[in-house]
């Protein structure tokens, strides 16, 4: 039973990133599962933050047996002021077998048909970003055939 005294948890739209990636490159089973890595070339971070992607980010996954991937994103940019942020994203891609397969083949497959959720937090030693520090961000990705795009909130 939920407790009356806990505050219920919201969402506030605060970003946006659309990251280019390079090529998927496929380690096979390793001794924690099948191991894929897709680093992060470049791209954008729009809204509350203003940043271009740094390149040798990337997304290190694990495609469980059950075909559903275990994404853990590591990347960094750095705003116009010169501000540096490394953003560490942990979530879940997952969907029926034939549209993991369709996403893994670069096609363009509806978000709506897949679930791609993940967890961002932020470090940063700027003063002026310092606050997004103090807040957990939940994602809503997109997968293309290059990039990867998600709209972060702030969970409150």
């Amino acid at each position: 039973m939920r407790h009356p005294d806990l505050p219920v948890p919201g969402l506030e739209w605060a970003f946006h990133v659309d990251a280019a990636l390079g090529p998927l490159e496929d380690h096979g089973m390793t001794r924690v599962g099948h191991r894929r890595i897709i680093p992060v070339v470049s791209g954008t971070v729009t809204g509350e933050i203003e940043a271009e992607l740094l390149s040798g980010g990337a997304d290190w996954q694990i495609v469980r047996p059950d075909g559903a991937i275990e994404v853990d994103g590591r990347y960094s940019a750095r705003t116009g002021e010169g501000e540096l942020i490394y953003f560490h994203a942990v979530g879940i891609r997952s969907g029926a077998p034939d549209v993991l397969e369709a996403l893994l083949r670069g096609s363009d497959v509806d978000p709506a048909k897949y679930y791609f959720r993940t967890m961002v937090t932020i470090e940063t030693s700027s003063p002026r970003l310092a606050h997004l520090q103090h807040a957990l961000f939940i994602a809503s990705a997109r997968r293309q055939a290059n990039s990867v795009q998600y709209d972060a909130y702030r969970l409150s």
